[in-house]
């Protein structure tokens, strides 16, 4: 059985209740209920989270819900901790009506640059190559390539983040972004995992270790997930480029 599963909590220690702020009429976390609602191959969705307006909204789609405990309600609380708390909680259930998991959609509440096309490819990836552990939605983002990454030092001065030497050949790049070729970046919208990423996830790669070792690409363009004022003006302009029809816009 495939299986969506929505994590998001109450307040925010970045842009506040960015879960639950609203673009074009629709709750935030609404957009990946709708998004995994609308997919034929996932046959149930999970919520967990300590918000109340979460847990109503996500009932509208037949979100079951799960009871975050306090541990993993609060800011210090890691997403792959709740997504492995979650895990256990769904696979215990199924057991009881004697069925398993065969892959989990992997979603966050402020994470709304997902369309139902994203999750369904990401699903056949998985199912057309046993190889890959995840996959999941990447954007390329060259300008933030880390050849461009810096750190500050106690003295005021920018130093590179990460040295060049473990770039190769440093003489190949320049100024121009495109340079070091394309940057992939997790964008978090979602992660189509097996099972045994959760069952692993001290194993998995950092710093998203519920994604496995050996990760899948789902493009996308332009994704991420909502921290800041300044996206919101960003993600309207997502949703209603690519979300027109699925979003009944």
């Amino acid at each position: 059985m495939i299986v969506a599963l929505l994590i998001g909590r109450a307040g925010s220690r970045g842009l506040k209740n960015k879960n639950i702020l609203k673009i074009n009429k629709k709750f935030i976390c609404e957009y990946p209920l709708i998004a995994a609602k609308n997919s034929k191959l996932i046959k149930r969705i999970y919520v967990s989270t300590d918000c109340k307006t979460i847990s109503k909204v996500s009932k509208k789609y037949g979100a079951i819900q799960i009871k975050r405990p306090k541990l993993l309600a609060n800011s210090k609380a890691l997403a792959e901790d709740v997504y492995k708390h979650s895990y256990e909680n769904i696979k215990a259930s199924l057991k009881k009506e004697k069925k398993e998991i065969t892959l989990l959609v992997l979603l966050m509440a402020n994470a709304a640059t997902i369309t139902t096309k994203i999750i369904n490819r990401g699903i056949r990836i998985l199912r057309q190559n046993k190889k890959f552990d995840s996959a999941v939605s990447t954007s390329i983002y060259n300008m933030w390539s880390p050849l461009r990454a810096r750190k500050l030092k106690k003295d005021g001065t920018l130093i590179p983040f990460v040295p060049f030497k473990h770039f190769g050949n440093a003489s190949k790049f320049n100024c121009d972004r495109d340079s070091q070729g394309d940057v992939y970046y997790a964008d978090m919208a979602v992660s189509v995992v097996r099972p045994k990423c959760l069952e692993n996830i001290d194993k998995g790669l950092l710093p998203q270790r519920w994604m496995g070792k050996k990760i899948a690409s789902i493009f996308s363009e332009a994704g991420f997930d909502l921290d800041f004022d300044w996206q919101l003006p960003q993600l309207k302009y997502w949703i209603n480029k690519y979300g027109k029809k699925i979003y009944k816009i």
